[in-house]
């Protein structure tokens, strides 16, 4: 057994380790292990809290972003309102002036014959009493038909006007 090389090797491993575990080789190496672990534990609190807090950012954002949407949604039809509202009231404007223009151009109108028909009865009366007056001289003749003539005229004027 001293004579097989496994047996040598085996004591030298055995020795070496035992210098390593003197040297404080294995609890330098637990301590580097464990301080790794607290740091990966660390680590993975960190990054669980990065997680959380991105989860509750990203919640925010798209409570947002459908705020934000409906807000835009609630000001298009806001405008879609304003518009049909201020069309209605082009409308009716439109509708008011036509109206007005339509009832100014009747009352011209009407105005228009009036005076035409004043004009007429004007032009009427005038041509009567003419007529009346050349009828009563050639009818009339002498002094007493001269009065009686211009107070005929005088009245039928203002008879007829």
């Amino acid at each position: 057994m001293l004579q097989q090389p496994e047996f040598w090797v085996a004591v030298a491993f055995v020795v070496f380790m035992a210098i390593v575990w003197k040297a404080g080789a294995f609890s330098a190496m637990g301590k580097g292990l464990d301080d790794r672990a607290v740091r990966i534990r660390t680590d993975l609190e960190e990054a669980r809290t990065l997680r959380e807090e991105a989860e509750r950012v990203l919640a925010d954002y798209k409570r947002r972003r459908d705020e934000a949407e409906a807000e835009a949604a609630a000001i298009v039809e806001a405008a879609k309102a304003d518009a049909d509202r201020m069309a209605a009231e082009a409308v009716a404007k439109l509708d008011d002036f036509v109206t007005r223009r339509t009832a100014m151009a009747e009352q011209r109108i009407a105005q228009a014959e009036a005076q035409a028909a004043s004009d007429v009865r004007a032009a009427a009366a005038d041509a009567a009493v003419k007529a009346s007056e050349v009828i009563l001289r050639e009818t009339l003749k002498g002094p007493a038909a001269g009065a009686m003539l211009d107070k005929s005229i005088a009245e039928m004027k203002s008879k007829l006007n």
